[in-house]
């Protein structure tokens, strides 16, 4: 895939300057390279300005991911414009400029000052120009990283809490469920049966269901299928749904929500109007939050599709503020995934509930028997009683054992980490001074965690945990603590 040319604009700003000044002053600076601000990947700046009002607000508006990195890194950047005050403030000599060319690339707009008028400037910023396969990588990020990819090819001898598919899975009874479908290959596949189990599960008639391989199908089949002309996807988020809709030759806005609410959908949140599309996830990956219902039904209009990724909704006790099954919500897509709660990611099973007319159109993209014979086995076992039962104990045992990794967590705020809460899914998103650091001394002390920095919305000071066993996590976290201990 091609390279492509983008910009990052790396800012800095005084306590309490305003959205006004700071994003005036950007927009200034990219017109004065020469671009316009859809040009734009993403803002950065050093960590310790990473929550004034007036650059997050300006990441916001842009509609690009704020880039927060550690003084200590900035300051190893060369800068053609260094200042013994910014040195000194912040601990690197040019908060714009390192910022702008942590990653490499070639400076366009030296750092300039905001001009107010009677008063002394605020905000800084800069503009490099930045190299990037964005097709694959989203503008920056790299949409196709994956938490298997951190326990795989080396050998490694890993706890694993990078991936959240859940431990000890699949149970032996579903394990004999799909031994025995093995008799049935040399016919081919016939989902029926399991289309009506799985309506069955929600209320809702067959032709409203359609099984996928897995979740991430359907993602691609959303892109390919259906004519939308203004996708947009709320970050931060799984990243498989952009990059499918990036593969289909898609524009994609992006909506961030911010760290200061918590990463939760608020009455500021701002969706285009003229978006067509919008994705969002419930309880998201990998922030953990869960939306309520109703926030979230509140994005559906006439003529927009809503997409809600439900992928761990059973993983919550109750499936509280699940959208799955609602038909009275225009437009709405609801994806499920059973691989996680069940353990058969590489077996390939999930589903999409929408409307018959969207139904078909899916249909109609997918392939000839897209689904095997042991996954749509898979597929009605495990949304009958017996599992549901069993999802829902487990549901309140995860609820358990993440609350005592988050006591855990609590317990080393004076090193800085800090987890979003409160956290629903069976994962932990957590805020870790140095995380690239601690990610590898971690991982040599024999522990695989995900790291934050591919999701658009979090940077690298960002890592994601997986809920485990409450033995796990304290081996977990007295590790943790070792690896953060100066």
């Amino acid at each position: 895939m091609a390279d492509v040319q983008v910009l990052v604009v790396g800012v800095g700003a005084c306590e309490g300057a305003s959205l006004d000044e700071v994003l005036g002053l950007v927009r200034d600076a990219v017109a004065e390279a020469g671009f316009d601000e859809g040009a734009v990947a993403e803002l950065a700046t050093v960590d310790v300005k990473a929550r004034e009002p007036g650059i997050v607000g300006a990441a916001a508006r842009l509609g690009v991911p704020l880039m927060a990195y550690p003084a200590r890194e900035l300051a190893d950047v060369r800068v053609p414009n260094p200042t013994d005050r910014s040195r000194a403030a912040v601990g690197t000599p040019s908060v714009a400029e390192a910022a702008a060319l942590r990653g490499g690339g070639e400076l366009l707009v030296p750092k300039r000052k905001s001009a107010p008028a009677g008063r002394p400037a605020m905000a800084t910023c800069a503009v490099a120009r930045r190299v990037d396969g964005s097709e694959r990588s989203g503008l920056g990020h790299d949409l196709r990283h994956h938490g298997d990819a951190e326990v795989r090819d080396d050998g490694a001898d890993l706890t694993d809490l990078a991936v959240n598919v859940r431990a000890d899975t699949p149970p032996v009874w579903l394990k004999d469920v799909i031994a025995a479908s093995l008799d049935g290959l040399a016919a081919y596949p016939d989902g029926r049966r399991a289309r009506e189990a799985v309506a069955a599960r929600h209320g809702v008639p067959p032709d409203r269901v359609l099984l996928t391989s897995g979740a991430a199908e359907a993602f691609v089949l959303l892109a390919r299928a259906l004519k939308v002309r203004r996708p947009v996807v709320v970050h931060p988020q799984f990243t498989e749904p952009e990059a499918a809709l990036r593969d289909a030759g898609h524009e994609v806005g992006r909506v961030l929500l911010r760290e200061a609410d918590g990463f939760r959908l608020t009455g500021s949140t701002a969706i285009p109007e003229e978006a067509d599309l919008v994705v969002i996830g419930n309880p998201t990956n990998p922030t953990s939050v869960l939306h309520p219902a109703a926030s979230v039904a509140a994005l559906a209009r006439p003529g927009r599709i809503l997409v809600v990724d439900e992928a761990f909704m059973d993983a919550v006790p109750g499936e509280r503020e699940a959208l799955a099954g609602r038909t009275d919500v225009p437009g709405l897509v609801v994806l499920r995934s059973l691989t996680k709660t069940w353990g058969l990611a590489g077996l390939r099973i999930g589903y999409v509930l929408a409307a018959p007319d969207v139904i078909s159109a899916l249909e109609q993209a997918q392939p000839l028997w897209p689904v095997s014979t042991p996954a749509l086995v898979a597929a009605g076992a495990c949304v009958g009683p017996r599992a549901l039962a069993e999802a829902g104990h487990a549901a309140y045992r995860v609820a358990a054992d993440r609350a005592h990794l988050l006591a855990g967590l609590a317990e080393l705020a004076s090193f800085g980490v800090r987890a979003v809460g409160p956290a629903e899914g069976p994962f932990v998103l957590v805020r870790v001074p140095g995380a690239a650091g601690v990610r590898e001394r971690l991982r040599g002390r024999g522990f695989a965690v995900r790291r934050g920095d591919t999701f658009p919305g979090l940077g690298p000071e960002w890592l994601r945990v997986a809920v485990r066993d409450r033995g796990t996590s304290d081996r977990f976290l007295a590790v943790l603590r070792e690896v953060l201990l100066p």
